[in-house]
């Protein structure tokens, strides 16, 4: 009788992998929730900086260059549908430092969109129950969301399904509430008398909020069932969406009152609806309780976007070994979810929502930037590549969505040095030591 040494090493071939699940629905509420509680809050900072109208014209272009650059990055989604998203493409575009700076900044981008969404949610309870500390909630939305994320990616899309969905709706209703009671001039008041370039580009890391992280589908590439026509279907669907959503909920919370009162808090909407409805109104308060549905939505979605980045940067030796494991039962990367939530939980403490806004929108834009470049480099680099999804308009969409990145990313740079400093500044000396690290050795290979 044969038996099997409990001692024999497992193998590469051996390991548990990422399993195939999820479908167009649960794939457009994934792309959906990562992004929606950009439309509840962290958007208004910007009347703060830009006025309603430098703001509109700031949303505006953002909006054409998520667009055009969605349009384009699946493409490279569908042509390369792998767990590390720009991580990969960059990659195999320009190599290792093309594919490390992609990945980096990937990571900035996914790692401080939830600390920021678990402020807010702390925030919205507080406002709820002023009793209730925001940080220790914050922290508490970790271990509940990193928990429900360790059962399974199947268990995952269909809770982002359902709260997706409730978000969608509940903004829907919030935005029909609201119409009988804006007014153009509300909305105009305020605001300099002259519109300049600056108050406009000073609003752009605050638009940017309205759509940042719907890139994030890409990592879940390897879990999508039927790729080829499920990512097409679902980025544009979900672009659609948001950018309805996004557009009405700003232009009309803008003229409901005075917009000052909602230009440097973290909970907007219930703040509108009791401008609109008067401070008692029960309405407001079943709002805010409602309204966490969409910053629950955003942090489970990006809690599985985080891991995934992690997992993926860490099995291509990129990040310690151990962040690639995956849970032999649940098919989940556990240590990335818990490291990812380490990260978070000290962002969580500087207690500086618009700083964590700030820096996720570099992360962001410069990951675009890659993005589209390395898409330009693969037309020419793999002109067999199979391409499920051809982007429209080629080039001009992936210009586009190119120039308007850099654009965005030279607004951020300027009106927040010193955060950009610590971002390039990280970027350079992580980038040091892992050429080091790597120094006359191959880096391993992602598959």
């Amino acid at each position: 009788m044969q038996t099997t040494d409990s001692r024999q090493p497992i193998t590469e071939k051996d390991q548990p992998t990422l399993k195939k699940v999820i479908n167009t629905t649960q794939l457009w509420a994934i792309a959906v929730g990562l992004v929606i509680s950009g439309e509840y809050f962290g958007w208004n900072y910007g009347w703060a900086s830009s006025g309603t109208i430098g703001f509109l014209i700031a949303t505006l272009l953002v909006t054409v260059m998520y667009v055009t650059f969605i349009f384009s990055y699946t493409e490279l989604t569908t042509s390369i549908p792998h767990a590390g998203g720009a991580f990969d493409y960059a990659h195999r575009a320009f190599g290792r430092v093309g594919g490390f700076i992609a990945g980096f900044a990937t990571l900035v981008d996914f790692l401080l969109a939830p600390p920021a969404i678990a402020y807010a949610l702390g925030s919205y309870v507080n406002f709820l129950h002023p009793a209730i500390p925001v940080v220790p909630t914050a922290i508490g939305m970790y271990v509940i969301f990193i928990t429900i994320n360790l059962f399974g990616i199947k268990e995952s899309a269909r809770f982002s399904l359902f709260v997706t969905i409730l978000s969608v709706v509940e903004l829907i209703i919030f935005i029909a509430v609201i119409f009988p009671f804006y007014k153009t001039e509300n909305f105009l008041a305020h605001n300099p008398p002259t519109i300049t370039a600056n108050s406009v580009f000073a609003g752009i890391p605050f638009a940017i909020w309205f759509f940042v992280a719907i890139e994030g589908v890409a990592m879940v590439a390897e879990e999508v069932k039927e790729p080829r026509t499920t990512i097409p279907k679902a980025y544009i669907s979900s672009i659609i969406t948001l950018v309805i959503l996004a557009l009405g909920v700003m232009i009309l919370s803008g003229g409901v009152g005075d917009w000052r009162t909602l230009s440097n808090i973290d909970y907007p909407l219930p703040e509108t609806l009791s401008m609109a409805l008067g401070k008692n109104n029960s309405l407001s308060k079943i709002f805010a309780s409602l309204g966490l549905f969409g910053l629950i939505a955003s942090f489970h979605c990006n809690t599985i976007s985080y891991s995934r980045q992690i997992f993926a940067l860490a099995r291509a030796g990129y990040l310690p070994k151990f962040l690639s494991v995956v849970n032999r039962k649940y098919h989940t990367p556990h240590w990335a979810l818990i490291a990812g939530g380490f990260v978070g939980a000290i962002a969580i403490f500087t207690g500086t929502t618009d700083k964590i806004i700030i820096m996720s929108g570099l992360g962001a834009v410069v990951m675009y930037a890659m993005s589209m470049l390395s898409l330009l480099a693969l037309r020419k680099k793999e002109p067999t590549l199979d391409r499920p999804f051809i982007a429209p308009f080629y080039p001009y969409f992936p210009l586009i969505a190119l120039v308007l990145s850099v654009v965005c990313m030279f607004a951020i740079m300027y009106y927040n040095q010193w955060l950009s400093v610590l971002f390039f500044g990280s970027l350079v000396v992580c980038l040091l030591g892992f050429l080091l690290k790597f120094r006359g050795r191959e880096i391993p290979k992602n598959h």
